[in-house]
């Protein structure tokens, strides 16, 4: 059996709409811990990861289709793709070896009004979290997400990510609600 290198994605690869990787293996990386950051050639704060000893996060595994990179790469610019293979969890078969996407340190900073995060972006990864993981999987990422209080722009009406999808109503009401537990700043 070919042995394939995998990614381990934390956000939006979550969700199997926002991709065409398979197959998905659901997984979980330790020593690191998940946070909203923000690069500065990207005009919103995404997703990041940085190390942490203490902390493990759920997340999915995918192979790199012709072990190519170029794609991933391209959807995860500001990031560095760092290997994690021995700190990942999975049941998967034929994997060579697991990357993680996370932006430097040295390029990443707080979110700020300027650049906050993305409603459409929140519907997607809650999206992927709720299908794959259950309630319960949804609300472990939100425990285990840090950088709550960042502004978050409502563009759900007319989303600006570019893999933002539509949610079921259960879904909307569940991130609805997250975001006030979490006391989040909605802008219009």
């Amino acid at each position: 059996m070919d042995q394939h290198p995998h990614f381990f994605g934390y956000g939006s690869l979550v969700n199997r709409n926002t991709h065409d990787f398979t197959p998905i293996h659901l997984s979980h990386i330790t020593g690191w811990r998940r946070v909203w950051h923000r690069a500065p050639i990207r005009p919103a704060a995404f997703l990041s990861v940085v190390p942490d000893p203490d902390a493990q996060i759920d997340g999915v595994i995918a192979p790199v289709p012709n072990d190519d990179w170029q794609a991933l790469d391209a959807r995860e610019y500001a990031y560095d793709r760092v290997p994690v293979t021995e700190a990942v969890t999975h049941t998967a078969t034929a994997v060579r070896d697991i990357s993680i996407y996370a932006i430097p340190p040295s390029n990443a900073a707080p979110p700020d009004e300027e650049h906050p995060i993305l409603l459409s972006y929140i519907d997607a990864v809650l999206q992927g979290y709720l299908r794959e993981f259950g309630e319960d999987g949804a609300m472990r990422f939100i425990t285990t997400t840090e950088g709550w209080s960042t502004p978050v722009k409502d563009d759900r009406e007319a989303p600006i990510y570019p893999r933002a999808q539509r949610l079921t109503q259960v879904e909307r009401t569940f991130v609805d609600d997250m975001l006030v537990t979490v006391r989040a700043r909605v802008m219009a």
